[in-house]
């Protein structure tokens, strides 16, 4: 099979942070090929990146099994399916006055580094759907996770219409045609979590119509010690923040706190990141330091790797899958 990136990386990713990608990707698909889980948390503004060009077909061809995101990694990625057309790029961003910012705002944009994400096209449009998931629910007496919603959102067709680019880009749409597992810890501090709040604030909903943090966790101890035997779940993780540090902790929580004693550590583990190594960082902690909490084991393979997640996860993404 050719496969040009693949070999292209083999051949040039010979020392430091291009090496430790090399090293990463092999590692991954070890894992997998020998039976493993993986899970892969997002944190930052990956769906808005587009990272869904390469995570869908990972999502697809079984390299993924679970995901833990960000309330914002989980909308933007629907916000981009839906709105795309309507983005405004602005590669001159670090020259942007104040005023400039503003005028963006007034417009009805909001930036995420070069990129401004339109917020009646994008936020409104899912906002007139979820709104009508979340009273159904209600009504029916029903409470589901955030996902959950997204999921009966994309899978009921009402947003095909507004398709802007190929779905099969999209990771969530790929990931709520699998039923894969998402969990989204923080979910309040998204936009849709906003959206939300208000209309519990003007009495129109009602907050444990969705399912909150807690549960997310109760729900992952579950999954993982139904998920953790043989070869084990591996961990990979695309910067720092909840999405990483919170599912990452169910381990050390079934131990410590609960007494399991047979529950095994995450069976591999990369973090991609940009954080510092130091100043009290957890996102820049190395791997090292979660052995002393009860995460990773001795032997645990464990990578980091100190660049930028928009241009190293779709590298080692296009190793697993061949490209």
């Amino acid at each position: 099979m050719n496969s040009p990136v693949r070999d292209f990386i083999t051949h040039h990713f010979r020392h430091f942070n291009a090496a430790a990608l090399v090293d990463a990707a092999r590692a991954y698909e070890k894992h997998i090929n020998e039976g493993g889980k993986m899970m892969i948390t997002l944190a930052g503004a990956m769906s808005t990146a587009e990272l869904g060009i390469s995570l869908a077909e990972m999502i697809r061809q079984n390299k993924v099994d679970i995901i833990s995101c960000t309330g914002a990694n989980l909308e933007e990625d629907l916000m981009n399916l839906v709105a795309h057309k309507h983005y405004k790029r602005v590669p001159n961003y670090r020259d942007l006055t104040p005023q400039q910012e503003w005028e963006l705002l007034e417009n009805g944009f909001n930036r995420v580094t070069d990129t401004c994400i339109p917020e009646e096209e994008a936020f409104r449009r899912l906002q007139k759907y979820i709104f009508e998931l979340w009273k159904n629910a209600e009504n029916k007496g029903e409470r589901y996770f955030p996902h959950e919603y997204m999921y009966q959102m994309l899978l009921s067709g009402l947003l095909e219409p507004y398709y802007e680019i190929d779905p099969k880009d999209s990771w969530v749409l790929a990931a709520a045609q699998k039923n894969i597992p998402i969990v989204v810890p923080g979910w309040e501090d998204s936009t849709m979590g906003n959206i939300f709040a208000s209309y519990c604030i003007k009495g129109e909903l009602k907050p444990d119509t969705v399912r909150n943090g807690i549960e997310y966790m109760i729900w992952l101890s579950d999954w993982y010690r139904k998920n953790s035997a043989g070869k084990g779940v591996g961990f990979f993780q695309i910067g720092g923040g909840i999405a990483g540090d919170f599912p990452i902790c169910v381990v050390p929580m079934m131990y410590q706190d609960l007494g399991w004693h047979d529950v095994p550590f995450w069976s591999y583990f990369c973090q991609i990141s940009d954080s510092t190594t130091s100043y009290g960082s957890y996102s820049g902690a190395v791997p090292n330091e979660k052995i002393t909490w009860g995460k990773l084991g001795v032997d645990t393979p464990k990578f980091i790797i100190e660049s930028d997640a928009s241009i190293v996860a779709p590298l080692i993404f296009a190793y697993v899958l061949k490209w």
